[in-house]
C-alpha cells in the first residue's frame, strides 16, 4: 500500500511550531500559516509555498511547507484571496494575475517576521502555481530563489491542444465571460458528478488525501478566460533567480516544464523522477522526502553571481539530474 503525508494524517514533531499571520492584498485579508522550527535563536530563511489550482493552504502546499520547517526553514503557506480562510470577491476564481499579486503581498508579509531573514526568502510552487510562483520570483527582488513541483507551464497554444481545441477553448470562455454576468460556480471535484470541474481525478477525490473540509472544492466558472489565456511560459523570458525544477516524464504537463527551462535564461537545475504521476508530487511520502531534499539542497546552494556559467552539480543519481547556468538540453 502507498504510504502518504499531508497535514491531516501525519503529527507535527516537537521541534515544529504554527504561527497564524493575517495580511491585505487591497480590500481582502489573507489568512496565512508560517511553519517553524520549535528552537531557532535567529531569524530563519523563509519559504513561501503555494499549491495547485482550486486549492488550500492545508492541502499539498501545507504538507510541503510543514518539511521545509522540519529541515530548518520558516514556511509560510496562506490562502489566496477568495478562497479558504481568506477572504476577497469573487470566490473561487482560478486567476493567475490575482494569485500572483497574492504572492507578492505574501513574500512582503513574510520578510516582516522577526523569525524570518529577509535576506533569504525563496519560493516554491507546485502545480498550477508554478507560474504564479515564477513570474513573483521574476518580479519581487526579494524572492532570490525558485523551486518547482511537478509544475504545470501551459501558454495558449498548449492550452488549446490540453482543452480540445480552439473551438472547445473559445466554448470555454464563452461560457466564462456570461459568469462574469451572471455568477456561477460548479464543483471542482467529485468522484460521481461528471459535470465537476475534475471528474473522477484522483486526491481530490479521496477524503483521506485530497477532499478536506477546509477545501472550498468550488470553482467560478468565469475562471476560464484568465485561466486558458495565461502565458506562464511568457515568465522564462524575465526569469533570472537560480531555479530547480522537480518533475516527472508521467506528471500532468511535463511538455510545459521542458519548454519552460529550454527557453529561460535563469541558472537552473533539474531534477526528474521515473513513473511518479502529478497526483503522487503532492502526499506520496516517498516522492515528497525526495522532492524536498532536493529543494532544500537547491536552497542551501551557495549562489553563484550572475553573470556566471559554471556548472551546477547534479543532484544525486537515483534520477535523472541536470545542473546548467544559461541554456542547455536534456541528454
Amino acid at each position: 500500500m502507498t504510504e502518504r503525508i499531508n497535514l491531516q494524517n501525519t503529527h507535527d514533531s516537537r521541534d515544529l511550531k504554527r504561527k497564524s499571520i493575517r495580511f491585505a492584498r487591497g480590500d481582502a485579508a489573507l489568512e496565512g500559516l508560517l511553519f517553524l522550527p520549535a528552537n531557532a535563536a535567529e531569524p530563519r530563511p523563509a519559504v513561501v509555498v503555494t499549491g495547485a489550482w482550486t486549492t488550500v493552504k492545508e492541502q499539498m502546499a501545507g504538507t510541503y511547507a510543514r518539511a521545509l520547517a522540519e529541515r530548518g526553514f520558516a514556511a509560510l503557506v496562506f490562502d489566496f484571496a477568495g478562497w479558504g480562510a481568506s477572504s476577497g470577491a469573487p470566490r473561487h476564481r482560478e486567476d493567475p494575475t490575482a494569485k500572483t499579486a497574492d504572492i507578492l503581498a505574501a513574500v512582503d508579509a513574510l520578510a516582516e517576521q522577526p523569525e524570518v531573514d529577509a535576506a533569504q526568502i525563496y519560493g516554491l510552487g507546485v502545480c498550477a502555481s508554478a507560474g504564479y510562483m515564477a513570474a513573483a520570483a521574476a518580479d519581487h527582488p526579494r524572492v532570490r530563489k525558485l523551486a518547482l513541483v511537478a509544475p504545470w507551464l501551459h501558454d495558449p497554444a498548449m492550452a488549446e491542444q490540453i482543452y480540445g481545441g480552439a473551438e472547445s477553448v473559445q466554448t470555454l470562455i464563452a461560457a466564462g465571460r456570461e459568469a462574469e454576468q451572471t455568477p456561477t460556480t460548479i464543483i471542482a471535484a467529485s468522484a460521481t458528478d461528471e459535470s465537476a470541474l475534475m471528474f473522477g481525478a484522483p486526491y481530490y477525490t479521496e477524503s483521506d488525501r485530497g477532499l478536506i473540509d477546509a477545501y472550498d472544492n468550488r470553482f467560478d466558472v468565469a475562471s476560464w478566460e484568465p485561466w486558458l489565456t495565461y502565458d506562464a511560459q511568457a515568465v522564462a523570458d524575465r526569469l533570472t533567480v537560480p531555479t530547480l525544477v522537480v518533475c516527472s516524464e508521467a506528471a500532468a504537463l511535463p511538455a510545459g516544464a521542458h519548454a519552460f527551462v529550454a527557453r529561460t535564461e535563469a541558472p537552473v537545475v533539474e531534477h526528474w523522477l521515473d513513473d511518479v504521476n502529478q497526483f503522487d508530487f503532492y502526499d506520496r511520502t516517498d516522492v515528497v522526502a525526495t522532492a524536498v531534499d532536493s529543494i532544500v539542497e537547491h536552497l542551501q546552494r551557495p549562489q553563484c553571481p550572475a553573470t556566471s556559467r559554471l556548472p551546477i552539480p547534479s543532484l544525486d543519481s537515483s534520477a535523472q539530474s541536470m545542473g546548467r547556468h544559461g541554456r542547455s538540453s536534456r541528454p
